[in-house]
């Protein structure tokens, strides 16, 4: 079977690993678009906290923090910059603390990679990350991990190339056959597969467009600072989730990454803006005041893929056969990523997904309603 995928972000590099180990042949067609999300994400990986009202999103969202171990053992010695830090929900507010854990314990009862859940007082707190302010208590995720999106999402092509997939750089465009399949463009010369998946992030509604598929996503922009702290040794640093969507996560070359803004309506503009820095910096000082004199080492922008509804975008195109999308997953992408392309190979090769995907029908009636304030 041969099957081509358009976008090679968290979720393209992921189905296309899973499709070329389960035999398939495989061709991936990226861009590389500027502000592509996956390569600006902090890749924080702690659904059992997370504002995530819907059960079947939140069924999903937690099946990609439990997915990780598998993946990494199938991709071996990659580097993708995944490590099990633990995470600390922090505050100086009790209640808030204390709806926290709760909110914690209950998951973590059905969800073993969720760890232990422990209460640290702000003296804890901060042995464990330095800049924190002094008055922060916490509750703490130690199943709670982060992971580099464009590491991962490298070595997941590099495996797949390894299982005999083909990269192609450019630019896809979408046609139909006279028979209604689609029919992938580049260069001019027309690719013949069996199934297409497109997985381009934001920027998939214009592929999509010329097949009379109106796909209701749009970009939301989000700009992230890096920091560097000479000499200190960051690497077993949690992740800080403070009330809100910011957050704070650590690597392992005394970087710290501090986020984000979110930014509907910027359309694809791909520019650091004053107030964006000013949000995220003011934001990172007021939780983590250690913070101050670090250095800034670099900026990212990326572009979220978002859904009115705020759920994501998974499965077959109704009326165009062989047709599959991958979308909407937002700021929760680099934890649900890596599984959707597993469920996505297996919607491609004519099998059942491991996770029913109904609630996430690609072309489905979008309402908007309140969006949970996931990383």
């Amino acid at each position: 079977m041969r099957i081509v995928v358009i976008g090679a972000g968290i979720l393209g590099a992921s189905t296309a690993f899973h499709l070329a180990r389960s035999g398939a042949a495989v061709v991936v067609v990226d861009h590389a678009h500027a502000g592509r999300a996956t390569a600006a994400g902090a890749g924080i990986i702690c659904p059992w906290v997370a504002d995530a009202p819907e059960p079947d999103f939140y069924r999903l969202y937690a099946a990609g923090a439990a997915y990780y171990p598998t993946l990494l053992a199938a991709l071996g010695e990659a580097e993708t910059g995944y490590r099990h830090t633990g995470a600390l929900c922090v505050s100086d507010s009790s209640d808030a603390l204390d709806a926290i854990e709760a909110l914690a314990r209950r998951r973590a009862a059905a969800a073993p990679a969720a760890g232990e859940i422990r209460r640290l007082s702000p003296a804890e707190a901060r042995r464990r990350f330095p800049p924190l302010r002094s008055d922060f208590a916490a509750v703490q995720i130690t199943g709670g991990a982060r992971v580099d999106g464009r590491r991962l999402a490298a070595a997941l092509l590099r495996a797949a190339e390894a299982a005999g997939a083909e990269c192609r750089p450019g630019l896809a465009s979408l046609s139909l056959h006279p028979g209604g399949a689609p029919l992938v463009w580049l260069d001019g010369e027309a690719l013949a597969a069996d199934a297409v998946v497109v997985t381009a992030g934001a920027w998939a509604p214009a592929l999509l467009r010329p097949l009379g598929l109106a796909l209701a996503i749009a970009p939301q922009r989000g700009q992230i600072v890096h920091l560097h702290l000479p000499g200190a040794a960051t690497g077993e640093w949690p992740v800080i989730l403070p009330p809100g969507s910011h957050y704070l996560l650590a690597f392992d070359d005394s970087r710290v990454v501090v986020g984000a803004t979110r930014e509907t309506g910027a359309g694809f503009d791909h520019r650091l803006t004053a107030g964006g820095m000013a949000e995220v910096l003011a934001e990172a000082l007021r939780v983590a005041p250690g913070l101050a004199d670090a250095t800034l080492a670099e900026t990212r922008i990326g572009f979220r893929p978002i859904a009115a509804d705020g759920l994501p975008m998974l499965g077959g195109a109704p009326g165009v056969p062989g047709l599959f999308i991958g979308n909407g997953l937002g700021p929760s992408g680099l934890t649900i990523g890596p599984y959707a392309g597993a469920l996505l190979a297996a919607l491609a090769l004519g099998e059942t997904p491991a996770l029913p995907l109904d609630r996430f029908a690609p072309l489905r009636d979008v309402t908007p309603q309140r969006s949970a304030a996931l990383r």
